[in-house]
Protein backbone atom coordinates (compact mmCIF):
# COMPACT_ATOMS: atom_id res chain seq x y z
CA UNK A 1 0.00 0.00 0.00
CA UNK A 2 1.64 3.26 -1.10
CA UNK A 3 1.98 6.21 1.27
CA UNK A 4 -0.38 8.39 -0.76
CA UNK A 5 -3.22 5.90 -0.11
CA UNK A 6 -3.04 5.87 3.70
CA UNK A 7 -5.11 8.99 4.25
CA UNK A 8 -7.82 7.62 1.97
CA UNK A 9 -7.64 4.19 3.64
CA UNK A 10 -7.97 5.56 7.17
CA UNK A 11 -10.70 8.13 6.43
CA UNK A 12 -13.65 5.69 6.90
CA UNK A 13 -12.19 4.59 10.25
CA UNK A 14 -11.96 8.21 11.38
CA UNK A 15 -15.58 8.69 10.36
CA UNK A 16 -16.69 5.56 12.24
CA UNK A 17 -14.95 6.66 15.44
CA UNK A 18 -16.37 10.17 15.18
CA UNK A 19 -19.95 8.98 14.61
CA UNK A 20 -19.85 6.36 17.36
CA UNK A 21 -18.47 8.83 19.91
CA UNK A 22 -21.40 11.15 19.20
CA UNK A 23 -23.91 8.29 19.55
CA UNK A 24 -22.41 6.99 22.81
CA UNK A 25 -22.23 10.47 24.30
CA UNK A 26 -25.86 10.95 23.35
CA UNK A 27 -26.72 7.86 25.44
CA UNK A 28 -25.01 9.54 28.40
CA UNK A 29 -26.99 12.72 27.78
CA UNK A 30 -30.29 10.82 27.69
CA UNK A 31 -29.61 9.25 31.09
CA UNK A 32 -28.80 12.64 32.59
CA UNK A 33 -31.87 14.31 31.07
CA UNK A 34 -34.02 11.62 32.70
CA UNK A 35 -32.27 12.12 36.07
CA UNK A 36 -30.85 8.59 35.96
CA UNK A 37 -27.42 7.32 36.88
CA UNK A 38 -25.50 7.13 33.61
CA UNK A 39 -23.40 3.99 33.09
CA UNK A 40 -21.10 5.96 30.77
CA UNK A 41 -18.67 8.33 32.47
CA UNK A 42 -16.90 9.40 29.28
CA UNK A 43 -15.89 8.11 25.84
CA UNK A 44 -12.61 8.38 23.96
CA UNK A 45 -11.63 7.11 20.52
CA UNK A 46 -8.68 6.82 18.18
CA UNK A 47 -7.57 5.43 14.85
CA UNK A 48 -4.24 3.59 14.74
CA UNK A 49 -1.59 5.63 12.95
CA UNK A 50 0.15 4.17 9.94
CA UNK A 51 3.33 3.22 11.87
CA UNK A 52 1.38 1.29 14.52
CA UNK A 53 -0.56 -0.56 11.84
CA UNK A 54 2.61 -1.54 10.00
CA UNK A 55 4.32 -2.66 13.22
CA UNK A 56 1.38 -4.84 14.25
CA UNK A 57 1.02 -6.25 10.74
CA UNK A 58 4.67 -7.27 10.79
CA UNK A 59 4.43 -8.85 14.26
CA UNK A 60 1.22 -10.74 13.45
CA UNK A 61 2.14 -11.63 9.87
CA UNK A 62 -0.86 -9.77 8.44
CA UNK A 63 -0.90 -9.15 4.70
CA UNK A 64 -1.28 -5.40 4.08
CA UNK A 65 -3.85 -6.18 1.40
CA UNK A 66 -6.01 -7.86 4.06
CA UNK A 67 -5.86 -5.18 6.77
CA UNK A 68 -9.59 -4.46 6.60
CA UNK A 69 -10.42 -8.11 7.32
CA UNK A 70 -7.57 -9.26 9.55
CA UNK A 71 -6.90 -6.21 11.77
CA UNK A 72 -10.03 -5.47 13.75
CA UNK A 73 -8.73 -2.71 16.03
CA UNK A 74 -7.64 -0.07 13.53
CA UNK A 75 -10.55 1.96 14.88
CA UNK A 76 -10.93 1.88 18.65
CA UNK A 77 -13.27 3.31 21.27
CA UNK A 78 -12.90 3.27 25.03
CA UNK A 79 -15.89 3.68 27.33
CA UNK A 80 -15.21 4.59 30.96
CA UNK A 81 -17.64 3.61 33.71
CA UNK A 82 -17.83 4.35 37.43
CA UNK A 83 -18.84 0.86 38.53
CA UNK A 84 -18.35 -2.71 37.28
CA UNK A 85 -22.14 -3.11 37.01
CA UNK A 86 -22.18 -0.15 34.62
CA UNK A 87 -19.93 -2.06 32.22
CA UNK A 88 -22.49 -4.82 31.79
CA UNK A 89 -25.28 -2.28 31.42
CA UNK A 90 -23.34 -0.66 28.56
CA UNK A 91 -22.79 -4.07 26.95
CA UNK A 92 -26.53 -4.72 27.19
CA UNK A 93 -27.27 -1.37 25.53
CA UNK A 94 -24.86 -2.14 22.69
CA UNK A 95 -26.40 -5.57 22.11
CA UNK A 96 -29.80 -3.94 21.59
CA UNK A 97 -28.65 -1.43 18.98
CA UNK A 98 -29.65 -1.96 15.36
CA UNK A 99 -26.94 0.28 13.87
CA UNK A 100 -24.08 -2.04 14.86
CA UNK A 101 -23.38 -5.77 14.66
CA UNK A 102 -21.34 -7.42 17.41
CA UNK A 103 -18.75 -9.79 15.93
CA UNK A 104 -16.79 -10.83 19.03
CA UNK A 105 -17.08 -10.37 22.80
CA UNK A 106 -14.35 -11.01 25.35
CA UNK A 107 -15.05 -10.63 29.05
CA UNK A 108 -11.67 -9.96 30.65
CA UNK A 109 -13.41 -8.90 33.88
CA UNK A 110 -14.83 -12.28 34.81
CA UNK A 111 -11.87 -13.96 33.07
CA UNK A 112 -8.95 -11.64 33.72
CA UNK A 113 -5.72 -11.98 31.78
CA UNK A 114 -2.67 -13.53 33.42
CA UNK A 115 -1.18 -10.05 33.84
CA UNK A 116 -4.18 -8.98 35.91
CA UNK A 117 -5.65 -6.92 33.07
CA UNK A 118 -9.41 -6.44 33.24
CA UNK A 119 -11.71 -4.91 30.65
CA UNK A 120 -14.66 -5.88 28.45
CA UNK A 121 -13.83 -6.03 24.74
CA UNK A 122 -16.18 -6.07 21.79
CA UNK A 123 -15.46 -6.02 18.08
CA UNK A 124 -18.36 -4.54 16.17
CA UNK A 125 -19.15 -4.06 12.52
CA UNK A 126 -20.32 -0.52 11.82
CA UNK A 127 -21.66 0.74 8.45
CA UNK A 128 -20.14 4.02 7.28
CA UNK A 129 -21.93 5.92 4.55
CA UNK A 130 -19.49 7.12 1.88
CA UNK A 131 -20.10 8.83 -1.45
CA UNK A 132 -19.36 5.55 -3.23
CA UNK A 133 -21.79 3.66 -0.99
CA UNK A 134 -21.84 1.87 2.35
CA UNK A 135 -18.62 0.50 3.82
CA UNK A 136 -18.62 -1.79 6.86
CA UNK A 137 -15.84 -1.04 9.33
CA UNK A 138 -14.56 -3.14 12.22
CA UNK A 139 -14.28 -1.18 15.48
CA UNK A 140 -12.93 -2.45 18.78
CA UNK A 141 -14.71 -1.17 21.90
CA UNK A 142 -13.09 -1.48 25.33
CA UNK A 143 -15.29 -0.88 28.37
CA UNK A 144 -13.60 -0.32 31.74
CA UNK A 145 -13.99 1.27 35.11
CA UNK A 146 -11.80 4.26 35.94
CA UNK A 147 -9.70 2.07 38.24
CA UNK A 148 -9.18 -0.57 35.54
CA UNK A 149 -8.17 2.14 33.09
CA UNK A 150 -5.67 3.65 35.53
CA UNK A 151 -3.95 0.28 35.93
CA UNK A 152 -4.03 -0.55 32.20
CA UNK A 153 -2.65 2.86 31.21
CA UNK A 154 0.29 2.66 33.63
CA UNK A 155 0.99 -0.99 32.75
CA UNK A 156 0.99 -0.12 29.05
CA UNK A 157 3.48 2.72 29.49
CA UNK A 158 5.77 0.54 31.63
CA UNK A 159 5.58 -2.15 28.97
CA UNK A 160 7.41 0.11 26.54
CA UNK A 161 10.21 0.74 29.03
CA UNK A 162 10.75 -2.98 29.55
CA UNK A 163 10.20 -3.85 25.90
CA UNK A 164 7.29 -6.10 26.84
CA UNK A 165 9.42 -8.33 29.07
CA UNK A 166 8.82 -7.54 32.74
CA UNK A 167 11.06 -9.15 35.40
CA UNK A 168 9.16 -11.77 37.42
CA UNK A 169 9.07 -9.59 40.54
CA UNK A 170 7.51 -6.71 38.57
CA UNK A 171 4.96 -9.10 37.05
CA UNK A 172 3.85 -10.22 40.51
CA UNK A 173 3.59 -6.64 41.77
CA UNK A 174 1.55 -5.63 38.75
CA UNK A 175 -0.82 -8.55 39.34
CA UNK A 176 -1.23 -7.44 42.96
CA UNK A 177 -1.96 -3.84 41.95
CA UNK A 178 -4.48 -5.04 39.36
CA UNK A 179 -6.24 -7.02 42.08
CA UNK A 180 -6.14 -3.99 44.37
CA UNK A 181 -7.79 -1.90 41.65
CA UNK A 182 -10.53 -4.50 41.27
CA UNK A 183 -11.07 -4.67 45.03
CA UNK A 184 -11.43 -0.88 44.98
CA UNK A 185 -14.13 -1.22 42.31
CA UNK A 186 -15.94 -3.83 44.40
CA UNK A 187 -15.77 -1.72 47.56
CA UNK A 188 -17.06 1.38 45.78
CA UNK A 189 -20.00 -0.66 44.44
CA UNK A 190 -20.82 -1.85 47.97
CA UNK A 191 -20.65 1.72 49.31
CA UNK A 192 -22.94 2.91 46.52
CA UNK A 193 -25.45 0.12 47.26
CA UNK A 194 -25.42 0.89 50.99
CA UNK A 195 -25.98 4.61 50.36
CA UNK A 196 -28.89 3.87 48.01
CA UNK A 197 -30.41 1.51 50.55
CA UNK A 198 -30.08 4.13 53.29
CA UNK A 199 -31.65 6.79 51.07
CA UNK A 200 -34.55 4.47 50.31
CA UNK A 201 -35.03 3.77 54.03
CA UNK A 202 -34.95 7.48 54.90
CA UNK A 203 -37.47 8.21 52.15
CA UNK A 204 -39.75 5.48 53.49
CA UNK A 205 -39.50 6.88 57.02
CA UNK A 206 -40.22 10.40 55.77
CA UNK A 207 -43.33 9.06 54.04
CA UNK A 208 -44.44 7.36 57.25
CA UNK A 209 -44.00 10.63 59.16
CA UNK A 210 -45.94 12.52 56.50
CA UNK A 211 -48.82 10.02 56.63
CA UNK A 212 -48.90 10.19 60.42
CA UNK A 213 -48.94 13.99 60.32
CA UNK A 214 -51.77 14.05 57.75
CA UNK A 215 -53.81 11.56 59.80
CA UNK A 216 -53.31 13.62 62.96
CA UNK A 217 -54.48 16.75 61.16
CA UNK A 218 -57.52 14.95 59.86
CA UNK A 219 -58.32 13.83 63.38
CA UNK A 220 -58.10 17.40 64.63
CA UNK A 221 -60.43 18.55 61.84
CA UNK A 222 -62.99 15.86 62.68
CA UNK A 223 -63.01 16.96 66.33
CA UNK A 224 -63.67 20.56 65.29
Amino acid sequence: MEDRNWQLFLAPYEQAVSELKVKLRNIRTQYKENNLHTPIEFVTGRVKPKDSILTKATLRGIDLNRLEDDMQDIAGLRIMCQFVEDIYEVVSLLRKRTDIKIIHERDYITNKKASGYRSYHLVIEYPVQLIMGEKKIYVEIQIRTLAMNFWATIEHSLNYKYDGEFPEEINKRLELTAEAAYLLDEEMSKIRDEIQEAQHLFSYRDLEHLERYVNEKRGESDED
